[in-house]
């Protein structure tokens, strides 16, 4: 009994400690965000290799998913005699849900491993302490950049995601399922409200530092060579994606609790 009871204790002292860890590592970086001096050179990079890179993951991810939302729809609301709705449900979804959250959890599978095996591979090989010797500060130089062009770039990604998703109901919606084309984007047009796509992009900024931020939070401390490096890759991608399904939740809860 004894022995399970110090388990549970190891488990939760380890978690409160990964808890406080992150909580001064996003501090800081956050501290230094708005901090001079930055690096615009390294942050354009990064925003094109968050950006522009992702695009054809994020794009394909959501035409596919409007075109089978549409199929689905159709195949529902065709019971009830509802199949004018199509079209609003598609738009809905998209800009509200499954833009955000399908181009997060793609560009954390992308990007987030990216960032955590890159820095976690200077980590090991020592060259973090290498930019402390330079009088460089490894935050302004690895973290910052990052964190700021996933808060810039995913919601621009997800604006194309919607676009793309949305056209990919129409597809579907006029070519499959024989909707006029002009009556469907009427309806598409007429009760797509404001809202929708700024709580999507909203959610879309917290998704971008968020995945920012487990990338570089994990291969910062990552820690034991390429074992180590590997498994700071997974994690960030792991705890990147839960992340998102929770923060999307509480997100959703605010905009759109009545």
């Amino acid at each position: 009994m004894l022995n399970f009871l110090a388990l549970i204790g190891r488990v939760v002292l380890g978690f409160l400690g990964h808890l406080g860890r992150l909580t001064i590592f996003a501090g800081a970086a956050i501290s230094h965000c708005v901090r001079p001096p930055l690096y615009p050179r390294l942050i354009g990079r990064q925003m094109i290799d968050i950006g522009y890179y992702s695009l054809p993951v994020v794009g394909l991810t959501a035409i596919f998913s409007g075109m089978v939302l549409a199929l689905q729809s159709y195949t529902g609301f065709a019971r009830f005699s509802a199949e004018s709705a199509v079209a609003n449900v598609v738009v809905l979804s998209i800009t509200r849900e499954l833009g955000p959250v399908l181009a997060g959890l793609m560009v954390a599978g992308r990007i987030g491993a990216s960032m955590a095996a890159e820095i976690g591979t200077m980590r090991v090989t020592e060259q973090i302490d290498a930019l402390t010797t330079l009088s460089t500060n490894p935050f302004k130089y690895l973290v910052v950049p990052r964190l700021l062009a996933g808060l810039l770039m995913l919601p621009l990604l997800v604006l194309v995601a919607d676009i793309i998703g949305v056209f990919g109901g129409y597809l579907v919606g006029v070519y499959k399922l024989g909707f006029n084309a002009g009556v469907y984007i009427n309806s598409t047009v007429d009760f797509l409200q404001p809202l929708d796509v700024i709580s999507g992009l909203v959610k879309a900024s917290v998704f971008g530092f968020i995945i920012a931020l487990m990338g570089c939070y994990n291969g910062y401390y990552s820690k034991g060579g390429a074992q180590g490096v590997g498994a700071a890759t997974t994690n960030a991608v792991v705890s990147a994606s839960i992340l998102i399904l929770t923060s999307n939740y509480i997100l959703t809860e605010l905009f759109f609790a009545s």
